[in-house]
Parts: C-alpha cells; structure tokens; sequence
C-alpha cells in the first residue's frame, strides 16, 4: 500500500509562495536540489493540484540553458506517474492521469494499488486530502525565508502532528517529518 506524504518548501513562518503565486524564496542550492533529485526519483506516484501541475509542467520540455542536474530533475520528473486533481482541465500532458468526480475515492484506490511513496503537492489539494484523512506523513523543507503572506502550508486543515523526525539537507534547510497525532 502506498504512504501519501506532503511534501514542500516552507518559509520560516509557514507559507509555499507568496500571494502572485510565485515562488519568492531564493532557487535551491546544490545540496537541496540533489534532495529534490533523489525525492523525486524514489516517488511510486505523484498526485498534483491544478495549479501546481502547471508549474511544474515547465519540466516536460527540455531548455537549451539547463545544466547536468537540471536535466536530471527533468528526467526523473517525466518519469514519475502523475495524477492531477481538476474540475477544469480538459486533458493532462504525458505520463499523467486527470482525477475528477469522486477524488476521495480515486486517491484511495491508487494508494491501495501503489507500493511505495506518493507525493502530493500544491497547498490545496493538500488541504483536501488533509480534511480527508488521506495524508499519511508531512515532510515540511523549512527554508531560512520570511515571506509574511501567501498561500500557507497547510491551507485550510490544520491537522495535530506528531514530530516523527529531523535533519539538516543543507547549512540553511531542515527537514521536518510530522505524522497525524
């Protein structure tokens, strides 16, 4: 059976992106974009928000610019099965399945039928699995950033954890591993 994790970049006081919905914290340093690398390598499956799918669409084709690990993380990420929750998306790019109608049902399935690790990512489908009970473990990459506003971590849920784990990835990143209490 597959283990649902949440897990994103969060500033200091909580938040994914500021309120344009862009990333304002700093790109990763070496050591952590080798975490996302590796994060991404090891996933079984992927279940993304509308919003968060078209961001990371950007990965599906190749730009001139990238360097060796950026290539990577795009190989890696194509790889991963996708599946994205949306009411108004007509189709999803490759490598990736819609999910719409009964999502409750549909994200139970996959993870009775997926060994390994599943991610989710965007704050509001997370805050919709939260509310499910589906989420089974919240890896929060805490980043040395104040961003003050924007879309929070947790969006809307607010789930008691229990502290499973702790580590440093880099001299300014922690990573925090939290289980529902």
């Amino acid at each position: 059976m597959g283990k649902l994790i949440l897990e994103m970049n969060v500033s200091l006081d909580g938040y994914v992106d500021d309120l344009a919905g862009g990333l304002v914290m700093a790109p990763p340093g070496p050591q952590l974009f080798r975490y996302w690398i590796e994060t991404v390598r090891d996933q079984a499956a992927a279940i993304y928000g509308r919003r968060m799918y078209e961001v990371m669409r950007y990965w599906d084709e190749d730009h001139p610019e990238w360097d060796a690990p950026l290539r990577e993380f795009a190989t890696v990420w194509r790889k991963t099965p996708k599946w994205v929750v949306s009411r108004t998306l007509p189709e999803v790019g490759p490598n990736a399945t819609l999910i719409s109608g009964d999502i409750e049902a549909q994200v139970r399935e996959l993870k009775t039928r997926t060994e390994g690790t599943i991610s989710v990512s965007g704050p509001e489908i997370a805050g919709l699995m939260t509310r499910l009970g589906l989420i089974d473990e919240y890896h929060l990459i805490m980043r040395p950033f104040v961003l003050g506003n924007g879309k929070p971590f947790f969006h809307e849920a607010r789930p008691p954890l229990r502290l499973i784990s702790s580590a440093r990835i880099d001299d300014e990143t922690a990573h925090l591993v939290y289980a529902p209490a």
